[in-house]
């Protein structure tokens, strides 16, 4: 069987990382036997464990959490990188996008806010949960986008939406919808949403 978990002690935290293509079945039935050894080594000390190595669907991060947990009680932090700025949009800017006029909003929207523009959009900051941005052409997110993103909305289905960090239930570009399960799909970052055939795709 395949090391699907490595486990390296470092001066202030202990690091468990994951095979990146390893199943969550795997993973949890090695972690049960390394979790036994790695608590012999804790006596009084509180040693914080940071998991790596694999993005997670929510459930899998529950299920991993409980499991050391349930072992060692200790905190647990799961390194999903963020990233806030241009470079996390890089790939929007390697494909060919229609030119149009854009509008740039600075700062982060609040649940109940809408904006709605003609052209493209682009946000210097977070849409929240409950806000809704709509445009009838592109639409970037240099933070994360939690709320509803509406692109192309006059019918443009080559209009692409682009994002930090997608963690929303609804995208829509033209007249095509995807709703999406937190429970099942993990957390998109650096993302970019286009349409392929009659599909809305994240990258």
């Amino acid at each position: 069987m395949r090391n699907c978990v490595s486990i390296n002690l470092k001066k202030d935290k202990i690091v468990i990382k994951l095979n990146e293509e390893a199943e969550q079945i795997e993973i949890t039935e090695a972690l049960k036997k390394k979790l036994t050894e790695l608590k012999k080594l804790y006596k009084d000390e509180k040693t914080p464990i940071m998991v790596t190595g694999k993005i997670l669907k929510n459930k899998e991060i529950d299920e991993i959490q409980e499991l050391i947990k349930s072992k060692i009680d200790v905190e647990i932090d799961f390194d999903m990188p963020k990233s806030l700025g241009l470079h996390s949009i890089k790939k929007t800017f390697e494909k060919e996008i229609g030119i149009s006029e854009t509008k740039f909003h600075r700062g982060s929207l609040r649940s109940g806010q809408k904006i709605e523009v003609e052209g493209s959009l682009v946000i210097i900051g977070d849409v929240n949960s409950g806000a809704e941005i709509m445009a009838s052409e592109n639409i970037i997110v240099l933070g994360a986008l939690r709320g509803l993103a509406h692109a192309g909305a006059k019918g443009n289905k080559q209009a692409i939406i682009a994002a930090g960090l997608v963690d929303t239930v609804q995208i829509r570009i033209a007249n095509v919808v995807k709703e999406i399960d937190r429970e099942e799909e993990p957390m998109h970052k650096q993302s970019y949403i286009s349409i392929a055939n009659d599909k809305i795709i994240i990258e």
